[in-house]
């Protein structure tokens, strides 16, 4: 397969992914070790990464607008969220990087994914607004962003389903699981710029990157916006259906595969 169409392929995937509940690294993975050629699995999924970091920013530009002026305490609430997620994710790059392309270890997170998407199902909707948060609701909910690291565990399903346990209504769940979005992916792409920078343009074109990011980019404001439809109606828990056969038959595969 030419590394154009595989380039499209994971673009389209991660575009979708990223917003639905069933983890867009998890899914990378499993694709890029079904074709097995592209040659840096982390760059491709940072630059097909900061496509949908776009998406959010188009997408939430009220909500990002109001961080500056009414709303100007929830930027404390999203430090405090995102240093579980920056401590975590910084230590396992740094010591622990062939987990984060792990097939194996992504199947099973899917797997887990799923069950936590069912058991959102039965979860009840609190009464709280995420501007009304306080700094222990939003450290509880980026220690769940932090696990999200792992390939196969969905970070919007996780901290969503963090949100709801922790009281906060469906749509402000959603909209502060967004909103940490951008510093986490931010800073998973400030981490790969020196690879972006540095890389070797016969291995790794920057103008195929680049085509993907687009392309990420729209895909996923349509993902976001089709997503937020799903979650007014209380129907998250739909992906479960998804995660837990994809992560069942790819155990099956790659156990075959040997």
């Amino acid at each position: 397969m030419p590394p154009w169409l595989e380039m499209l392929i994971l673009s389209v995937v991660q575009g979708i992914a990223e917003f639905m509940p069933i983890s867009s690294s998890g899914h990378l993975v499993l694709l890029q070790t079904f074709f097995g050629s592209l040659p840096d699995t982390m760059l491709v999924n940072i630059v097909l990464h900061a496509g949908t970091l776009l998406s959010i920013c188009v997408v939430y530009f009220r909500q990002i607008l109001a961080l500056l002026s009414s709303h100007r305490r929830v930027i404390w609430l999203m430090f405090i969220g995102t240093l579980p997620a920056a401590v975590f994710g910084v230590t396992i790059k740094l010591l622990f990087e062939d987990v984060l392309i792990n097939p194996w270890l992504t199947s099973c997170m899917l797997i887990i994914t799923g069950c936590g998407l069912l058991w959102i199902q039965k979860q009840p909707e609190g009464p709280t607004d995420y501007s009304e948060m306080t700094w222990k609701q939003a450290l509880g909910i980026g220690c769940f962003q932090a696990i999200g690291v792992l390939p196969g565990i969905s970070r919007s399903g996780a901290t969503i389903f963090a949100g709801l346990l922790l009281g906060l209504n469906r749509q402000s769940a959603a909209t502060f699981s967004f909103l940490l979005a951008i510093p986490a992916i931010l800073g998973a792409t400030v981490l790969e710029l020196k690879n972006i920078f540095e890389m070797d343009p016969a291995q790794s074109p920057k103008l195929l990157l680049l085509g993907g990011a687009l392309i990420s980019f729209v895909v996923g404001c349509f993902a976001l916006l089709w997503l937020m439809h799903w979650i007014r109606k209380g129907k998250l828990y739909y992906f479960a259906y998804w995660c837990i056969p994809v992560g069942i038959l790819s155990l099956v595969w790659l156990a075959l595969k040997g």
